[in-house]
């Protein structure tokens, strides 16, 4: 499955609340979610009024919502579900912290990138280093005290101050450190399920790949 390009708001409408796809737009009056809190497309007013939906059908959902959130194609999520099938501990907590071990997210939660998407943008543009040396791939998995590092040339990139200038409103997570001034920051620790700030039901995700 090819990685959705269509409008961002749209998957946050139809999941029915804010996935944070377009950075700075959804801290704002302008955020779609809020001025039409229904789903898309002609029908998207009588979802209300629909039955119960099944539990598949709730499983379904919270995997989608998960896949958007972190911009994964299907084929990304499955593999990076089988992947954490097999480690120990809660599989559920473990998908969420291997996500947020993604170089394209962990650039986003220093606030170096306005969203994920846009994330992504930076890292295969070759603007950030792990590590002091050039890394293009926004999949790349950050290991707990790698620094990660805005390149000197890329700093006065429009997105990257934009970003900074939002996430100095926001509030910091305890497992990651960041030095605006030096454009750099560090993984202190993998992130533990309490310290992963996303509204998700993982334990449907597991359900659904376990059947």
């Amino acid at each position: 499955m090819a990685r959705y390009t269509g409008p961002s708001c749209r998957q946050c409408r139809r999941e029915g609340t804010k996935l944070f796809l377009k950075g700075t737009k959804c801290f704002t009056e302008k955020c779609p979610v809020e001025r039409r809190p229904y789903a898309p497309g002609q029908h998207g007013q009588s979802t209300a009024r629909r039955r119960k939906a099944s539990e598949y059908a709730k499983q379904l959902r919270e995997k989608q919502k998960i896949k958007r959130i972190y911009g994964l194609s299907e084929r990304q999520f499955r593999n990076t579900f089988e992947r954490v099938s097999s480690q120990p501990g809660i599989t559920g907590h473990n998908l969420l912290a291997t996500l947020e071990s993604r170089l394209d997210n962990i650039l986003y939660r220093m606030g170096f990138a306005p969203s994920r998407k846009s994330a992504r943008q930076l890292v295969r543009h070759r603007h950030v280093e792990v590590g002091g040396r050039t890394v293009d791939v926004p999949s790349f998995i950050v290991d707990p005290g790698m620094e990660v590092r805005v390149r000197q040339g890329s700093r006065e990139h429009q997105a990257v101050l934009g970003a900074m200038e939002q996430a100095s409103r926001m509030s910091s997570l305890s497992w990651i450190a960041v030095d605006k001034d030096s454009f750099t920051g560090r993984m202190l620790e993998r992130p533990t399920r309490p310290n992963i700030p996303i509204a998700a039901q993982e334990q449907l995700v597991v359900e659904l790949y376990s059947k």
